[in-house]
């Protein structure tokens, strides 16, 4: 890394530590905290599009399948909601997925023609009514069992950490699928599928109340190892002695420890996948995604398999996707359905990608650091420089509109910003060797 590139990071350090001295440490790391997170989405993405060329618009979706992971994993089962229907929507998905297995089947196996289309029509008619036959009653009785307060199956009670892998799971076969689809043909029809199927996932979250309890939002999720919650602190005789000792307050003290594990443990996991990208990146393997992005006719005529290891980056790139999804899942405590946006989720991480440099681990990093405080500080001081901007208007409806709009000058000020580096760093602030 040279020296320009170190300035970059020290400016954006210095941007982090000037909110922490001129606005709160709590608003910092809470910034920072995002931002790694931002930054490991972006990386996902820059593997995706850095390095294959892949154009996924579908970002919010994986991540939300990364947040269900820790509803699933980290969620206090409902025994009640399982006597009810538990077994029953189990055993009903089962029958699903046999139905398309068997669907599959009978289109691999039969030849061509009319009777291997009655067939199918068969199989998928008798099959989907079958199998809502099993599932609706068992999720009605689940959503009928306390759904002020369940209506849900619950999770497996496992610590939460284990639940980030899994994240990346969920969202590693969602990817597969739609690959298997859509990375055949034009690059147009991926940036339509994952659109679309990141619709239908926050439909799905939004709908199924026996899953994660809708739009009423799945709250009070544990937390990983080994952040404590800051009312265990409070009452911890060392650390309030600790805190009297250098005269902090300790409620502001236990938060922002609290904010400080959190970004350790997400550094953590941010080093770890930027030292996987840069070997990969770097290997034989890297080098062919490379010369499959810049040119896949000449690629192919060196035998390489196009669609397949488009598929197999997508797959890899959405994975990080959901585990940082997890991970912030995770950092919230619940799950809210209705916060996921393609704007925050989809539009945001691209231009962090854009901005930093496409095709260069650490320029996703560095957008995903710079634009993640850009987007929460904007909202944060936007007020206050409104008011100082229209100090000199008169009192009345147009000064009230202006500085209680001004908290949606992110919008424009992204928008500047990304005008800007594309104009005069086309390739981003870091771009690629």
């Amino acid at each position: 890394m040279n020296m320009r590139n170190l300035f970059l990071f020290a400016l954006v350090a210095a941007l982090y530590v000037g909110t922490g001295f001129f606005q709160s440490w709590n608003l910092a790391l809470n910034i920072l905290n995002l931002g790694l997170l931002s930054a490991i989405m972006a990386l996902g993405v820059n593997m995706q599009w850095g390095y294959a060329g892949l154009f996924n618009t579908g970002i919010m979706g994986f991540a939300a399948l990364g947040g269900l992971a820790v509803v699933l994993v980290a969620a206090p089962p409902e025994p009640e909601g399982w006597a009810a229907g538990g077994w029953g929507i189990m055993t009903g998905l089962a029958f699903g997925i046999a139905v398309i297995v068997a669907a599959t089947q009978v289109y691999q196996r039969m030849r061509k023609g009319a009777a291997r289309n009655l067939a199918l029509l068969a199989v998928i008619t008798i099959g989907f009514f079958a199998y809502r036959a099993l599932f609706d009653p068992s999720v009605a009785a689940v959503e009928s069992v306390n759904p002020a307060t369940a209506g849900n199956i619950g999770g497996l009670g496992l610590p939460s950490i284990l639940s980030w892998p899994l994240g990346g799971v969920l969202a590693a076969l969602a990817a597969w699928a739609i690959g298997k689809v859509s990375l055949g043909l034009r690059s147009d029809y991926l940036a339509i599928a994952t659109l679309g199927i990141a619709e239908i996932v926050i439909i799905v979250l939004k709908n199924e109340d026996w899953l994660a309890r809708g739009v009423k939002n799945m709250i009070g999720l544990p937390r990983p190892w080994p952040v404590p919650y800051e009312v265990d602190l409070q009452q911890s005789a060392g650390f309030l002695e600790w805190a009297a000792s250098y005269g902090f307050d300790p409620v502001s003290a236990s938060t922002i420890v609290v904010k400080i594990l959190y970004a350790m443990l997400f550094a953590v996991v941010l080093l770890a996948v930027i030292w996987l990208s840069e070997r990969a990146l770097n290997s034989p393997w890297g080098r062919m995604m490379r010369s499959i992005r810049d040119n896949e006719v000449a690629a192919a005529a060196m035998g390489k398999d196009v669609t397949r290891r488009h598929l197999q980056v997508f797959v890899i790139g959405s994975a990080v996707v959901g585990f940082a999804g997890a991970m912030m899942t995770s950092m919230d405590g619940q799950l809210t359905p209705g916060t996921y946006n393609p704007l925050r989720f989809t539009f945001l991480i691209w231009v962090m990608v854009i901005v930093g440099g496409s095709g260069n681990n650490w320029g996703a990093v560095l957008g995903g650091l710079l634009i993640g405080w850009l987007w929460l500080i904007v909202e944060s001081v936007g007020p206050g420089v409104m008011s100082v901007v229209t100090s000199a208007m008169s009192e009345g409806a147009l000064k009230s509109h202006l500085i209680d709009s001004a908290a949606h000058m992110r919008l424009l000020t992204l928008g500047v910003i990304l005008l800007v580096v594309l104009r005069f760093s086309p390739r981003g602030l870091i771009p690629e060797k």
